[in-house]
């Protein structure tokens, strides 16, 4: 056997990494759903106080008018709506303005705040579209939207997945062809071996 070569090894998986390009957006009829349009992850507070990041923004109310994910998580930093706000409204800059009961002007209730790291790569993902800050992401660097390096957010607008379809369906049939034509391979070889064996 040759110096070096390795027989019945078979395959493994490498590595495994997310894309993190723009998804589609979607526009939704709630108020409180909130994309983001370039860079930033929103900041929310997990139970355990710690900080995590997502980019999903389906966000409701809690019974004490705080904005919220849809698992109960604090979207930081912890802004109220009164309780008699007839309408919400989110600009490109994160500024969240409640109409109230009996007037005309809104006013600001709060401003949302997004966070960028220096390799989003490097988040360390922990399910249901939160992440938490690892060594390799490097540290969060939080701002406003619309500020320089980071995204805005549009109002009533979720991200949807950035998988492209088509691709990896291409990408699919040329790996089952391949995974075919050497599947053919071995049985030529095997063919031919016991040709061989049946030679007298």
């Amino acid at each position: 056997m040759p110096a070096g070569a390795q027989v019945g090894l078979g395959v493994k998986t490498a590595a495994i990494y997310r894309i993190n390009e723009q998804g589609n957006l979607q526009q939704t009829s709630n108020s409180l759903d909130i994309a983001v349009r370039g860079n930033g992850y929103f900041q929310v507070t997990l139970p355990s106080g710690e900080t995590a990041y997502t980019r999903d923004g389906t966000f409701g109310l809690s019974p004490d008018g705080t904005i919220v994910t849809a698992d109960g998580y604090v979207v930081q930093p912890g802004i109220t709506v009164p309780s008699n706000a007839t309408n919400i409204a989110i600009n490109g800059a994160g500024q969240v303005q409640a109409t109230l009961s009996g007037q005309t002007t809104p006013q600001t209730v709060g401003t949302i705040q997004l966070a960028a790291f220096p390799n989003e790569a490097g988040l360390d993902a922990q399910g249901d579209n939160l992440f938490i800050q690892s060594g390799a992401s490097g540290n969060a660097v939080t701002g406003a939207p619309s500020s320089p390096g980071f995204g805005t957010v549009l109002q009533g607008f979720i991200e949807t997945s950035n998988v492209n379809v088509v691709s990896e369906i291409t990408e699919l049939i040329t790996a089952q062809r391949a995974y075919e034509m050497n599947s053919r391979v071995i049985t030529t070889s095997d063919q031919m071996l016991s040709t061989l064996t049946n030679l007298r």
